[in-house]
């Protein structure tokens, strides 16, 4: 008997949701092929069969989220399981037998099986969760079954006249009607470790400053006249390789055990992508070595490829420094949160048509890009900061001199 685990496929992942199972119990196999479709942090991903065979058990049912090294399903190869895996076996087949389940939800389970969470809320409410009939995977008490409890509960009081309102500072204490609830697991539950990781561990300045993109959007409108439609942020990329490379406190990471600061010489740009699921962040390589043109190209292609949430790990990993373009969407400022290692991220936000005095004291409407750039203050003063936005910004208002810089 082989055991199909899930296995670390991940930076910094420690749990993912079963999504989809391409196989069902006692369904033929071969080696590698796919069994199951995971939800991770950042990514779906399939897991393969280690083994010919056929399935014997599956553990858990669609949806539910596992932890690493949680065996998912078993394979008959013809060769005896070992004591361990058995005993595994036998606490989970609950959930890949459906007339288990429906015996569950019918009388409470002598094995209470439910979140910290879901247990917190019954213990601060006063519910016996073990009086408790759980409705979810292998008869799991739920947050919802909980609240149906205690309305259940409510209305046998009222009925009996032994209903006794409650009053608290702590409203807490007491639910009258059950809030809606949103899963905190997967990729939104990866981004807050992620985001207190580095909020804990960096302290953040974020610095402000306007770039003025008359010039630029002039370009690129000659340039999408002549056939190229090149994205705005393609420049943008460009014209932070550049920088970067001027001022390497930016493109570096802090190694405090070693008590030195690396200066990295790969520009691996991060892009942060808003998706159904939450935010991914996909790295563009070597942005330094591109062209314009390759940039726009590869950027397009990363972008959509965490839209349809088709992203691989290794798309994912040793980014150097992040962007976050969220101009499209509105807002004038706002502080990113660094992705930890890295020492710094840039935001771009709103771009407003705006009269501005130019330096001939003469009056123009202009287009003004704000942008926020939070940086790891251990390393990083507010002078470098400064002048690094200098630099991007003298970029951007002099767009033709990104081609002294093709590659």
């Amino acid at each position: 008997m082989v055991e199909v685990k899930f296995h670390d496929i991940g930076e910094g992942m420690t749990e993912g949701e079963i999504i989809n199972y391409f196989v069902k119990v006692g369904d033929l196999v071969q080696a590698d092929q796919p069994l199951v479709e995971m939800q991770t942090d950042k990514m779906v991903a399939e897991i393969p069969s280690p083994a010919k065979g056929k399935v014997k058990t599956i553990h858990f049912a669609e949806g539910t989220t596992v932890n690493i090294g949680t065996v998912l399903l078993e394979i008959d190869d013809g060769k005896e399981i070992s004591q361990d895996a058995t005993s595994e076996k036998e606490v989970s087949a609950a959930v890949s037998a459906p007339q288990k389940q429906e015996e569950t939800k019918k009388r409470p389970p002598k094995r209470i099986i439910a979140a910290p969470h879901t247990r917190r809320i019954a213990r601060e409410n006063d519910v016996d969760i073990e009086q408790v009939i759980g409705t979810g995977p292998a008869g799991r008490v739920t947050d919802e079954d909980i609240f149906q409890f205690i309305r259940k509960q409510e209305k046998q009081d009222i009925a009996e006249g032994s209903f006794i309102e409650e009053i608290s500072t702590d409203d807490s204490t007491f639910i009258s009607e059950a809030p809606d609830t949103i899963p905190f697991n997967g990729i939104r539950k990866q981004i807050a470790m992620r985001m207190s990781k580095s909020l804990s561990t960096i302290p953040h300045v974020t610095h402000f400053d306007e770039a003025d993109l008359t010039n630029l959007l002039e370009f690129r409108q000659e340039l999408k006249d002549t056939g190229e439609n090149i994205s705005i942020v393609a420049f943008f990329l460009k014209a932070i390789a550049i920088t970067l490379k001027e001022f390497p406190l930016f493109n570096a990471q802090l190694d405090e055990q070693e008590h030195v600061i690396r200066l990295l010489k790969d520009y691996h740009i991060g892009l942060a992508t808003n998706t159904e699921k939450g935010l991914l962040v996909p790295v563009l390589r070597e942005v330094d070595k591109k062209s314009i043109k390759e940039i726009h190209n590869e950027m397009k292609s990363l972008t959509k490829k965490a839209q349809d949430h088709q992203l691989t790990a290794q798309e994912m990993q040793n980014g150097t420094f992040t962007i976050s373009n969220v101009g499209p969407i509105g807002g004038t400022a706002a502080t990113p949160i660094i992705n930890h290692p890295q020492t710094s991220i840039i935001a771009f936000h709103k771009t407003k048509r705006m009269p501005v005095v130019t330096d001939k004291d003469k009056i123009e409407i202009r287009s003004i890009m704000t942008m926020s750039l939070s940086f790891d203050h251990r390393i990083i003063d507010g002078a470098d900061a400064v002048m690094f936005t200098n630099r991007f910004i003298e970029l951007m208002e002099n767009p033709k001199k990104l081609l002294l810089y093709l590659r």
